[in-house]
């Protein structure tokens, strides 16, 4: 009997292991072909594509549009469940295959209209600029058209089949993109929302001006918003997550004079989630006008972030102020209007219909009115509470007509010049970057293009919260004329940085935004130039990697006077007292430190916030400061408000929170304080879509490496002070690095933080991690015989 049953084991365990292995070889084939012949419907001519030794296609071509059938053909071969993902994501369609999960979110991005925003703006581009967003779904749509291919193992989890790609959807994702990077919006929600429970004065000081900046007084718009009933935390919720506090990117560019070669060098290292894959695409697009090579977007026919056989140009985040949001009147008579300046107004309406996995569909009424979408309509309860009397609108420059960023696209590629990049440039509209820029005359500039909105000078809120719709007071006046937007071209100091602090001085006469980053990245940069005369790749490789946090140093001064109220604290306040403020990885102080700046901003405004606090916790340096310095009496949050009893000092807040940490990193890590390691809590974490949420997927899809930096150095790494599982994770970092050497420019060098396949198969999908996290780099040359020498293969695409 026994015998029996070992063998029936041992043959069901080989029938799974047979299975398992045919299943494994069958998901194989959802490899892209990268070496051999295609013919394919759609081509004008041959393209060839050469895959070097890390992945990254060199496409060659008679044609930009044959080359850009080319690119979309590879983004399909090895990103296609990711722009499936990102285009839906923009569509408002996830709950198609996700379920009533995603449904608040595609409820938000429906009234939202980004989708419909891109639709409309396809006819006003260039018809050249058409062309090739055609040509590209083209490629993509050759590769979908291929009977032999599997499809990536996502659609065969998820049941899901791709449908035929669209020029919109290329445009759509464009504008995700802004909306990420310009997500004003948010901070306007949140002041509002902090208007009820404290006075304008109070949300002022938890949102400080930028250092050296006047602190505007708010007007007092509370009883307004006691008025409309907005369920603004629902609201908040159904949005996507804004970008963490102080998030932003680097680029720098030096001249000749500042170089060991004479030459100029630029760096860019763009800062955003983690994701697996990562966001970034690296791709070589050759054909007689244009020979560009850099980071595109799988889904977007450009690169978007590299160089040519003539210039270099890197991106960061400018962050200006390109949202606001009104609380719209609503005629008591008739619901369908509301009010305006010059008396009521009819609201335009569309009606969308949500299809949800496993669910009935669900059908929404979207209204507009002369500012944007009606936000508040997005949410039943939100909706519902504003009730007949008001609602909240957005106005936002990336859903206007004028917003024709596609058209730079091809421009900036073939560019050759200053006065070329500056006229490929101009319709840059959103979302506003500051451009650092290199040419091989030993030419550097700087420019930050994009549609800024002009605001009136009795606009008092200066959109720093939601205002009254019906005031022409609160409208925007046009945009800032783009010969007005900031820009340097070959700067007397010889060298320009941008870290998203504020790019502007005092007498620049138009408003931006009042959200400018912390500058401590910014300075720590130009210490880091300044330090160094004679610069050179290495030299900006150990900028890259650069983790002294000049934020860690400034609260050092303050932390160190805590007295220690047991031996655990004792030892790490000796720990803290001798470390030099390097997030490195393996070193136990980054963490302490970490953890009690995470227990310290918990304790210094959980009591006022209550219930909202947890949307509320995360890095706020600029505030602590000023608390602990008791500057204008801000000393007063740290006494807590649930022991009306007695009063607490900054001091006791100190002590306390240094314990709370302390207990939390034991329960954590164990007793034994010198084995807790920066780099292993804060691992760099690249989540997938959706998998990441999903027990033993997650282990699977996601990426996973341990990392250094912190939310403040160069090389950052952002953690989630309210994510209780994993609050020192990093989830938001470079997540792309470059270095143009315009010695040699096919030296230049590129990483980014995963690999170059979305396909879990593939030995591709992560085979940069562990490159990115240690601050190394793959080279990226555009001559054939530097790219040819250990190429995977050679894909030859003939017209049918």
């Amino acid at each position: 009997m026994m015998k029996w049953f070992l063998r029936l084991t041992a043959g069901l365990l080989l029938l799974v292991a047979v299975i398992a292995a045919g299943g494994y070889l069958y998901l194989r084939t959802s490899l892209p072909q990268m070496d051999g012949e295609i013919r394919l419907a759609g081509l004008q001519d041959e393209i060839r594509i050469t895959r070097d030794a890390s992945g990254v296609p060199h496409i060659v071509a008679n044609t930009l549009t044959d080359a850009l059938f080319g690119l979309g053909f590879v983004h399909a071969q090895d990103r296609l469940w990711q722009m499936e993902t990102n285009r839906r994501i923009g569509a408002g369609r996830l709950s198609e295959i996700m379920g009533d999960a995603t449904l608040d979110t595609d409820r938000f991005l429906r009234t939202l209209g980004v989708y419909e925003a891109s639709r409309n703006v396809l006819p006003l581009l260039q018809p050249d600029t058409r062309d090739q967003l055609s040509s590209y779904a083209a490629g993509v749509n050759a590769f979908l058209g291929q009977t032999g291919p599997t499809l990536p193992p996502e659609f065969l989890i998820l049941g899901v089949s791709p449908e035929p790609w669209k020029p919109e959807d290329s445009v759509v994702w464009t504008k995700m993109m802004a909306w990420d990077l310009g997500g004003n919006w948010a901070k306007e929600l949140e002041r509002m929302r902090l208007m009820a429970v404290m006075p304008p004065e109070k949300v002022l000081e938890f949102y400080p001006p930028y250092p050296g900046d006047p602190a505007h007084p708010l007007p007092d718009f509370r009883e307004m918003y006691q008025q409309a009933g907005l369920d603004a935390g629902r609201l908040y919720a159904a949005a996507p997550e804004p970008l963490p506090e102080g998030a932003g990117s680097n680029n720098w560019v030096v001249s000749g004079a500042h170089t060991k070669t004479g030459k100029p060098l630029l760096a860019n290292d763009p800062h955003l989630g983690l994701s697996a894959p990562a966001l970034w695409y690296l791709a070589h697009i050759q054909t007689p006008d244009v020979d560009a090579i850099g980071a595109t977007l799988p889904g977007v026919p450009a690169i978007i972030l590299g160089r040519n056989q003539q210039i270099a140009w890197g991106f960061t985040n400018t962050g200006p102020d390109v949202q606001d949001l009104y609380i719209e009147k609503i005629n008591p008579d008739n619901p369908d209007q509301y009010k305006t300046p010059t008396g009521w107004a009819d609201f335009e309406k569309r009606e969308e219909t949500i299809l949800v996995k496993d669910a009935d569909p669900v059908t929404l009424t979207v209204r507009s009115t002369r500012h944007g979408p009606v936000l508040s309509d997005s949410h039943r309860k939100s909706a519902d509470m504003m009730g007949e009397s008001h609602a909240l609108s957005l106005a936002w420059t990336a859903l206007r007509l004028e917003d024709r960023t596609p058209d730079a696209s091809a421009r900036l590629m073939a560019a050759k010049n200053w006065d070329e990049f500056k006229s490929a440039i101009r319709n840059f509209n959103s979302p506003q970057q500051n451009m650092v820029y290199a040419d091989t005359d030993g030419n550097i500039g700087y420019y930050a293009p994009g549609l800024v909105p002009v605001r009136k000078p009795e606009n008092t809120a200066r959109g720093k919260i939601p205002v009254p719709g019906w005031l022409a007071d609160y409208d925007w006046d046009g945009y800032i004329p783009f010969e007005e937007l900031p820009q340097a071209y070959n700067p007397p100091s010889g060298l320009f940085y941008t870290a998203n602090h504020k790019i502007v001085p005092a007498s620049y006469p138009h408003f931006i935004t009042s959200d400018w980053s912390a500058p401590y990245r910014a300075n720590r940069i130009r210490g880091l130039l300044d330090h160094d005369s004679n610069h050179s790749v290495e030299s900006f490789q150990l900028m890259h990697g650069d983790v002294h946090s000049l934020m860690a140093e400034e609260f050092l001064e303050i932390l160190l006077t805590t007295t220690p109220a047991d031996d655990l604290s004792r030892d790490a306040l000796i720990r803290l007292s001798t470390w030099d403020s390097h997030m490195t990885m393996n070193d136990p102080a980054p963490l302490i430190f970490s953890a009690w700046i995470r227990n310290l901003n918990k304790a210094v405004y959980a009591d006022e916030l209550g219930d909202m606090f947890p949307d509320f916790w995360r890095q706020r340096p600029a505030f602590l400061l000023n608390v602990l310095r008791n500057r204008g009496n801000q000393g007063q949050w740290c006494d807590d408000q649930s022991t009306p009893d007695q009063v607490e000092t900054c001091q006791d807040i100190l002590q306390t929170s240094l314990q709370t940490a302390l207990q939390d990193l034991t329960a954590r890590f164990g007793t034994s304080m010198p084995d807790w390691n920066w780099g292993d809590a804060h691992f760099a974490h690249g989540d997938h879509l959706p998998f990441s949420r999903i027990p033993v997927l997650k282990d699977l899809f996601d990426i996973r490496v341990p990392s250094m930096g912190g939310s403040y150095t160069v090389n950052v790494g952002r953690n989630r002070l309210k994510d209780e599982q994993q609050p020192f994770a990093n989830t938001h970092a470079a997540s792309l690095r470059a270095i143009y050497d315009f010695s040699d420019l096919d030296k230049s060098l590129f990483i980014h933080s995963t690999g170059q396949s979305g396909n879990i198969l593939s030995r591709f999908y992560a085979d940069m991690a562990s490159d990115w996290a240690a601050t190394r780099y793959r080279p990226m040359s555009t001559r054939p015989e530097d790219y040819q020498a250990n190429a995977i293969g050679t894909l030859v695409l003939r017209p049918r």
